[in-house]
């Protein structure tokens, strides 16, 4: 089944895993997208960059010291040198000698458990490169359906969508934006008939309940994007505290468009 992302489409509001569950698991992993589809959730957002070599790794940062035992730049090392690595025991000894993941390892590992992917680009040096081998991958893998790509970056998506036929794209912003729409506009997007009704909610708060519920609500454009840990139950949220939780209308076509700011709404 193609991954939807609004409710309009897909019927319910997904749950999205921040990096896999990265709460249970080292992040970026494939225990931590295991994690992510125990606990209920039916998307993650990972993070890319490029290898040596020009291979796409799932990881966050362009330095490897903070989530593996190796030190330096990702970059400098090719794909057999970074599988080398311990991504795991920072995280806690049970998960001593996991592996960096390639894409097409992440890809594999999601459509075996039914989860959509949100593939973030952080790779600054060489972003052209890594759609490039983008391209090649999602072909490959016949995972262009099951694929969600966003970025900071906006030119960087304006050059996927050119370089990729059908591929569906989203922005995101830390900023607060005067005209998000034409934010939007600049990336390539078109707006759909109709006035852009775009709602931006984040909320922090320790995650309470699980599994989680996947609601129909009243709002048919939400995403729900759980940036930690993906256990949460839309049933009550008044009454059971979420996790790092964005929720996102976006009636816009071709490139979707999120923002992480502070509010709340009520679940009827």
């Amino acid at each position: 089944m193609p991954y939807r992302p609004l409710a309009a489409e897909a019927g319910f509001v997904h749950v999205c895993a921040h990096r896999g569950h990265s709460i249970a698991a080292p992040e970026n992993t494939l225990p931590a997208l295991e994690a992510a589809a125990a606990h209920g959730a039916d998307a993650c957002e990972i993070d890319v960059v490029l290898s040596a070599d020009g291979e796409i790794i799932v990881i966050h940062d362009e330095l490897l010291d903070r989530t593996t035992d190796g030190k330096g730049r990702v970059a400098a090392f090719d794909t057999q040198a970074l599988a080398r690595l311990d991504a795991g025991s920072w995280f806690d000894p049970r998960f001593a000698g996991t592996r960096l993941p390639t894409l097409t390892q992440a890809l594999t590992t999601a459509r075996t458990h039914r989860l959509a992917l949100l593939i973030e680009i952080k790779e600054r040096q060489r972003p052209d490169r890594l759609i490039e081998r983008l391209a090649v991958v999602l072909a490959e893998q016949r995972a262009l359906d099951d694929v969600l790509v966003i970025s900071f970056d906006h030119p960087s998506l304006r050059r996927a969508q050119t370089r990729i036929s059908g591929l569906r794209t989203e922005i995101i912003t830390h900023a607060r934006h005067v005209d998000p729409v034409a934010v939007a506009h600049n990336a390539g997007l078109k707006i759909r008939s109709g006035s852009a009704n775009i709602l931006f909610l984040r909320w922090d708060a320790k995650c309470t309940k699980s599994p989680p519920v996947k609601s129909t609500l009243k709002f048919p454009n939400f995403s729900l994007y759980a940036s930690t840990k993906p256990s949460i139950s839309l049933a009550n949220p008044s009454t059971a505290p979420v996790s790092k939780l964005v929720v996102v209308s976006y009636p816009i076509s071709g490139t979707l468009l999120s923002a992480f700011t502070k509010g709340s709404f009520a679940v009827k």
